[in-house]
């Protein structure tokens, strides 16, 4: 099987569409530039002031100054432009991000959402991910299924919430998961795993789809 986050950040690109303005959070969603389908034309993002984000910037070609939101040296697509903090939240707040793809600490079956603060540990507050997951169109949930064999994906958040109510979808090495009004309804399997593997690896409540697909790894 094919690295973990490769996975994942592979089949999160697969729901980009062509024309999509899209923000990628730090950490694991920064890699889903890198598989975007060839002929899918996406504008990226970056929350710090800029679109037209291309791919991270390879070994020895970097330009300092030029980083994404986590401090990452990254390439610029042509037409790219830069603004100042005030425009890049404008663009956010106003709804014009179609899908922003974001890490999780916690999420659970009502699209709840738990990105930020780590028990026992000093952070500087929540970023930009409070404004993303209710502005953008569609949220985007893309991480690792468990942390150390614990659920990730619970019944209901334990930590403080980013959000309520706003993840439409979450992609790990697993499967794919949708929220819906019913429920966390499973619609794509990793075939390296069983319904009873992804079950027992899940707090949540989760509903099979009728038509389970296999998801490409």
């Amino acid at each position: 099987m094919a690295n973990v986050r490769e996975i994942i950040a592979k089949r999160v690109a697969k729901e980009l569409k062509d024309g999509d303005v899209v923000n990628l959070g730090i950490g694991l969603p920064t890699m889903v530039a890198n598989y975007v389908p060839e002929g899918v034309d996406i504008i990226l993002q970056s929350e710090n002031g800029f679109v037209g984000m291309g791919p991270q910037a390879e070994e020895g070609k970097e330009i300092k100054d030029l980083v994404n939101a986590g401090g990452m040296n990254v390439t610029l697509q042509p037409g790219a432009a830069f603004f100042d903090s005030a425009m890049s939240f404008a663009i956010i707040r106003g709804g014009h991000v179609a899908a922003t793809v974001l890490g999780a600490l916690q999420v659970d079956q009502k699209g709840n959402l738990a990105n930020w603060m780590i028990p026992g540990k000093m952070v500087p507050g929540m970023g930009g991910a409070m404004d993303l997951v209710s502005g953008a169109k569609k949220v985007i949930v893309a991480m690792e299924h468990t942390a150390k064999g614990s659920p990730k994906i619970l019944k209901e958040c334990t930590l403080p919430l980013t959000a309520a109510n706003e993840v439409d979808m979450i992609v790990t090495e697993m499967g794919v998961m949708v929220v819906t009004n019913e429920g966390l309804v499973l619609t794509e399997i990793n075939p390296a795993y069983t319904i009873e593997d992804v079950k027992a690896a899940t707090e949540a409540e989760l509903i099979i789809a009728k038509e389970l697909e296999e998801m490409e790894v």
